[in-house]
């Protein structure tokens, strides 16, 4: 049984193969978010075009309150940058409760490396690592993704838990269901990867994603073109 189960995740894994080409057609993505059932802010993703570069950037902005009074907040942008289906370059700010996050990203071609200097950390990484950006489903084809506002790298494991059919904004898909996890499920819960996410194949898109901190936060794909 174990082995048919991997032979299915192998599959479908295949079948989400990304590159950057399986958005050319694409100009704009527009998520809600949400936490506990109540609209909180979004994360939007634009995409501009030049021959072979490809650059999206990504605004977001979300508050959470608590009687009235602001607990946590987040508002930053990013830019990455592609020469075909290559990550060349990936550079975020990010204010978090005021405090100041970044990251700036550099694909080192002689190396084969990504150079990373992030408000988190500073070093070398895999040029298998993914930007853990929402806009991409390659996200659930790697081992490793890189915080897109602090630059760490965090080792994950993807698996397909079912083929579903989910509802939103009053349109009906066929997704598949995928469980995103930390490779150690011993970090600290706020270092953790734990989320649900659901992908549409016929759009090449996510379009949603689930998950639980300090209450239980959803990310929906309202609108693209």
């Amino acid at each position: 049984m174990k082995k048919i189960l991997v032979l299915i995740v192998i599959l479908i894994s295949s079948k989400v193969l990304a590159h950057i080409d399986h958005y050319k057609k694409y100009n704009k993505i527009e998520m809600e978010i949400f936490r506990n059932g109540e609209l909180i802010g979004y994360n939007n993703y634009f995409f501009t075009r030049k021959g072979d570069e490809t650059i999206i950037t990504n605004e977001i902005k979300f508050s959470v309150k608590l009687l009235g009074a602001t607990i946590f907040q987040v508002e930053g942008s990013g830019e990455e940058k592609y020469i075909k289906d290559q990550l060349i370059s990936y550079n975020s700010k990010t204010l978090q409760n005021d405090k100041e996050k970044f990251v700036n990203l550099v694909f080192d071609k002689n190396k084969q490396k990504f150079i990373i200097k992030g408000s988190s950390f500073s070093g070398e990484a895999s040029i298998d690592s993914i930007v853990g950006n929402w806009w991409s489903h390659k996200i659930l084809q790697t081992n490793s993704q890189i915080s897109p506002i602090s630059g760490s790298i965090k080792e994950q494991v993807v698996t397909f838990i079912a083929k579903e059919e989910i509802e939103l904004y009053g349109k009906t898909y066929e997704v598949d269901h995928f469980k995103l996890r930390s490779k150690d499920m011993n970090l600290p819960k706020d270092k953790r990867l734990d989320f649900d996410i659901w992908y549409n194949h016929q759009s090449s898109m996510i379009l949603k994603i689930a998950y639980s901190r300090m209450g239980d936060w959803e990310y929906h794909l309202k609108n693209f073109d």
